[in-house]
């Protein structure tokens, strides 16, 4: 109840004051693209740092689960504010709900990614992940990112349409070969 009083009060904020969307009007569409992605990273970047915190103080167990938390009610107001601005119905097939989360924060920010999709089933594959070589970059271990993401991506879903069910082939902590860190199916 919480999160849907959240999103009607949000709804009433315009994305963007009248001046903001005519300075950006003027902006080149390739550089205003590479602006818009820069702004999908600056929210990525945010999660790291609130993460890396909430880590260090209480351990990877505690901010994994705070993530898993977080991830899961940004998925609902994510998937139905897009739901909403794109005009789609309820319920939706996979196709729709993976056209949906191609807009999404988390997969916009995924530039290594393969998407699959059929009638009834959609294969989502990460080949690269920019936080797993962050972190591995910086002397940390992997982080076990199958909670956090299961949680976003079946929430995202369901919140679209509740039949929809969303395996986890492989995903941090499994093992998985060097060239795929986490591959989803959704089915209906």
């Amino acid at each position: 109840m919480l999160i849907l009083r959240w999103c009607v009060c949000m709804s009433e904020y315009p994305f963007g004051s009248d001046e903001d969307r005519a300075m950006l009007a003027k902006v080149p569409k390739e550089k205003l693209l590479d602006f818009f992605f820069l702004q999908i990273r600056n929210l990525w970047r945010v999660d790291g740092l609130y993460f890396l915190g909430i880590e260090k103080r209480f351990g990877t167990e505690a901010a994994t689960e705070i993530d898993a938390g977080v991830w899961e009610t940004m998925a609902q107001i994510e998937a139905k504010s897009l739901q909403r601005m794109f005009n789609v119905d309820e319920n939706p097939d996979v196709a729709t709900i993976i056209s949906l989360l191609r807009k999404s924060s988390w997969t916009l920010d995924q530039p290594f990614k393969i998407i699959e999709v059929t009638a009834k089933r959609a294969v989502l594959s990460i080949s690269r992940c920019r936080t797993q070589e962050t972190r591995l970059g910086k002397g940390l271990s992997e982080f076990p990112c199958k909670l956090v993401r299961f949680s976003y991506l079946q929430n995202f879903a369901k919140a679209l349409n509740p039949m929809v069910k969303v395996n986890c082939l492989v995903c941090p902590p499994d093992k998985h070969p060097k060239e795929l860190w986490c591959k989803w199916e959704f089915t209906l």
